[in-house]
């Protein structure tokens, strides 16, 4: 693998291009779905992928309304939580993505982006501000703080906003009290015109238990360490392991799998086609056989 890297300087290209490079670098992002009402009542529904939650207790979202570039002018969204202090947040899955796109379209001041993309608004339990109904999970949210990042076309305004309801659809919920990512079905979004939806094949579990201390990369025989024929997810797979294969085990795992070339490099393959089939600690086994 070519590991080569592009230095990219923020003051020696336009900023155009240097935020093409921050969204296609820092991907998938999850979208938030902001929904707001100006000093008339007016719903607004806009779309914003500089977002995440930062804690849990106290709940807080946090997104960036970062002023146009092209013409340094911001958006309706900032206005209206500055004026309301309040604001829904809600996920895009991929049923209604296409309609998310459509809001994210600059109309007028006076025209619904709900009407426009066909979305429902639905009332809340806390804030005045709308939820979308078609959304898999809305958070009420109140505007705790908006922080200027700059003057320029490109700067953000950093929204912090406590969470007051979380609403998620039922039917996204398993039968353990857990939200199940393939009913979410959610979109992220990436760089240029690109989105990832999270569902299906593209989504998998890694378990790897934070509080238990595992051998790490630095433990594993130096053959298996060093060797081209593993990626670094399938050394990890046996970096993460949590002991080291006694004489036993290794005994045991080389009676199981016995084979005429014993050669480094077909022990190996062997090694890596267990991860494969997610028998870790047979691999593990059969990798401190060779140190």
């Amino acid at each position: 693998m070519n590991y080569k890297k592009r230095s990219l300087d923020p003051t020696a290209i336009p900023t155009r291009d240097f935020h093409q490079y921050l969204l296609g670098s820092v991907a998938p992002r999850p979208i938030a779905f902001v929904s707001t009402l100006d000093e008339e009542g007016r719903a607004n529904l806009a779309p914003y992928s500089f977002f995440n939650v930062f804690s849990s207790n106290p709940p807080i979202a946090v997104f960036s309304s970062n002023r146009r570039v092209s013409n340094n002018t911001t958006k309706d969204t900032l206005h209206n939580i500055q004026v309301s202090k309040q604001a829904v947040i809600n996920v895009v899955d991929y049923s209604i993505v296409k309609q998310m796109a459509i809001a994210s379209v600059e109309f007028p001041s006076d025209v619904s982006e709900f009407s426009k993309s066909g979305l429902t608004m639905e009332k809340g339990e806390v804030v005045d501000a709308p939820m979308v109904l078609e959304s898999p999970a809305s958070m009420e949210c109140t505007v705790d703080d908006i922080i200027t990042l700059g003057e320029h076309g490109g700067a953000g305004h950093l929204i912090i906003c406590t969470i007051h309801r979380l609403h998620v659809r039922e039917s996204a919920i398993d039968e353990t009290g857990r939200i199940d990512p393939h009913a979410m079905d959610l979109m992220g979004r990436m760089g240029r015109a690109y989105y990832v939806r999270a569902s299906g094949q593209n989504v998998f579990p890694i378990v790897q238990a934070v509080t238990k201390i595992c051998i790490g990369f630095d433990q594993l025989p130096e053959p298996v360490r060093t060797s081209d024929a593993l990626t670094g997810n399938e050394l990890a797979s046996l970096a993460g392991q949590y002991e080291i294969p006694d004489a036993e085990k290794i005994q045991e795992v080389l009676r199981g799998y016995a084979a005429q070339d014993n050669s480094v490099d077909k022990q190996i393959s062997l090694i890596k086609r267990l991860i494969q089939e997610q028998k870790e600690a047979d691999a593990l086994a059969l990798a401190f056989s060779l140190k």
